[in-house]
């Protein structure tokens, strides 16, 4: 079986850690293409050994070139939230793209329970992934659960002002590092396998709003209380802050979703995989305290 990797979306910031795991697990540079659509952005790369070229899902001729040679090509999802199911078409693509060049194995980066979700995006997820099982080809799916760098979009302002508005009541989510799930994809990659899999990461606890404001006071030394109100009221503050009203609708389905339970999961695949239990919020509050405070 060809052993050659490909990680699309290699300039963003989920490629860029699973190359650097790649290479931690003695993965050679030769064994490693990357996929960007500026490929002049991973200089750094092409002067390590890495291969990179360049992967545009919006040009099915260029991708299937790209991915020649590929024996598992890992399609990073892209971040194209536009409501008019871009992403999805991109995503099929990318799929075609590879069963044409040939590759021997897929995988991809989805998100916990895709076909009960209330995200707005998850139909985007769950039909890449019935895409991929439909070519028949093994895969690797990979259901990333919240990162815990989300919570630096929404916590600084709260602890400047001391409040935190949420429609999340009493849910729970079990945060991970955008780190620990990129080592344990690197693992799941750097390992020939021809069996399906689909693996599920989280953090190791399941936190409410509440919890997770003790821990970022505790952290930074600020007062925080958490303000529950309705998706109505979450959504006009979102709307009178200036957030597009595309990215509304998605925070207010997370929201929903976490109400629902949905993003409660906890699981042990990063520690089977990576040999280590997943970092904490805790700890990951501490060392992102300047960034908390601003």
């Amino acid at each position: 079986m060809n052993d050659k990797i490909f990680v699309t979306g290699a300039a963003g910031q989920l490629g860029q850690l699973v190359i650097k795991h790649l290479l931690a697990r003695g993965v050679t540079p030769d064994r490693i293409l990357a996929g960007t659509r500026n490929p002049e952005k991973l200089a750094d790369l092409a002067a390590a050994g890495i291969e990179v070229r360049r992967a545009d899902f919006e040009d099915l001729h260029g991708l299937t070139e790209a991915f020649s040679g590929a024996g598992t090509v890992l399609i990073i999802s892209t971040d194209a939230l536009d409501g008019a199911d871009t992403r999805l078409k991109q995503h099929r693509q990318a799929v075609s793209a590879a069963v044409s060049a040939k590759v021997k194995r897929l995988a991809y980066t989805s998100l916990p329970n895709p076909d009960s979700s209330r995200l707005t995006f998850a139909p985007d997820h769950l039909g890449t992934e019935q895409a991929i099982k439909a070519t028949g080809l093994p895969y690797a799916i990979f259901r990333n659960g919240w990162y815990q760098e989300n919570l630096l979009r929404a916590l600084p302002h709260a602890l400047e002002h001391g409040q935190w508005y949420s429609a999340a009541e009493g849910g729970r989510i079990s945060y991970v590092a955008r780190e620990d799930i990129a080592e344990a994809i690197a693992v799941a990659l750097a390992n020939p396998a021809t069996e399906s899999r689909t693996y599920t990461f989280t953090g190791s606890e399941a936190l409410t709003t509440q919890d997770i404001a003790r821990l970022a006071s505790q952290a930074t030394g600020k007062p925080l209380t958490v303000a529950h109100v309705s998706d109505e009221a979450f959504a006009a503050g979102l709307k009178a802050a200036g957030v597009p009203e595309i990215f509304v609708s998605v925070l207010v389905s997370a929201e929903a979703e976490t109400r629902a339970g949905n993003l409660s999961l906890v699981t042990d695949h990063v520690e089977a995989l990576t040999g280590h239990a997943s970092r904490g919020l805790a700890e990951y509050f501490r060392e992102a305290r300047s960034a908390l405070v601003g």
